[in-house]
């Protein structure tokens, strides 16, 4: 064989065998690639959060409202626990539910996602004397005041505002602030109330009168917050208000004379039961 001959050999020989190196790792790479996207899976539904409140020197403000001018709020001068705020529910009650916490002085309002807006509140005797579950049956916006016979027997000073002279007009000291929430049982006012009030020194504590008492800014912002038929619990144990509810239901001592008569509410309301909540 010539020279030519076996380099002619020698070149075709190494083109067969780069070719079959060529073919078996193209071989290798398709064994390994998938031959197309693989099921994929839906991402989870997103938590519901709370959407932030404002600061709290916004939140207590000064604002003009129906007319009245309210004055700031120094929240600075109140213990924090007893500002609006955001926090984990620790009711486990459905959202849109309001419970009374009557031994920590807090309102919550519970939220979707776990959450509760929770509200201090001040309260006086008939905030202690009643405790139970009820429905938020009328709401008023700088609500007239009309003492009970018997708070008039006691202080005649308040005769001139009750129900046969047509009450106290709404306005900066009216008892019941800048809105109230009317709780009832089935048709049945239970003289308790869900209230304003300028003394903002109260809240958190305990005090003569009333039933349960809110900064008048805090009540503004529940008020818009509850729609008819808000289910209300008040309890003397937040965490565990249903057991509380059933084992203590009393009347209130009153702090009116009751929803005047032919006030148009929210609609009958034949029982509070658990189909409510």
């Amino acid at each position: 064989m010539s020279i030519t001959e076996i380099e002619s050999y020698r070149l075709s020989r190494r083109g067969f065998l780069n070719a079959a190196a060529l073919g078996a790792a193209s071989i290798a790479v398709s064994a390994c690639a998938t031959t197309g996207p693989g099921p994929v899976e839906p991402p989870p539904p997103p938590t519901y959060v709370e959407p932030p409140l404002a600061d709290y020197t916004s939140m207590y403000a000064a604002v003009s409202d129906g007319g009245f001018d309210l004055p700031a709020i120094p929240f600075d001068r109140i213990d924090p626990q007893f500002l609006r705020q955001i926090v984990p529910d620790p009711t486990g009650q459905k959202p849109g539910t309001i419970i009374v916490d009557t031994t920590g002085h807090f309102l919550y309002l519970v939220r979707p996602g776990g959450q509760a807006i929770r509200y201090g509140v001040g309260l006086g005797r008939a905030g202690f004397e009643w405790s139970g579950d009820a429905v938020v049956q009328w709401k008023q916006k700088w609500p007239k005041w009309t003492p009970p016979d018997e708070m008039i027997a006691r202080q005649p000073e308040l005769k001139p505002y009750s129900a046969d002279n047509g009450g106290m007009p709404g306005g900066l000291k009216n008892p019941l602030g800048a809105r109230a929430l009317y709780l009832f049982q089935g048709n049945v006012d239970t003289l308790y109330r869900l209230h304003g009030s300028p003394e903002w020194k109260s809240i958190g504590k305990s005090v003569s009168s009333g039933c349960v008492r809110l900064m008048n800014q805090d009540i503004i912002d529940l008020y818009d917050r509850v729609p008819s038929k808000t289910p209300v619990i008040v309890t003397s144990d937040a965490s565990q208000p249903m057991a509380a509810a059933a084992t203590a239901n009393h009347k209130a001592i009153p702090i009116d004379a009751g929803v005047p008569d032919g006030s148009v509410l929210l609609g009958p309301v034949k029982a509070v039961t658990n189909a409510i909540f």
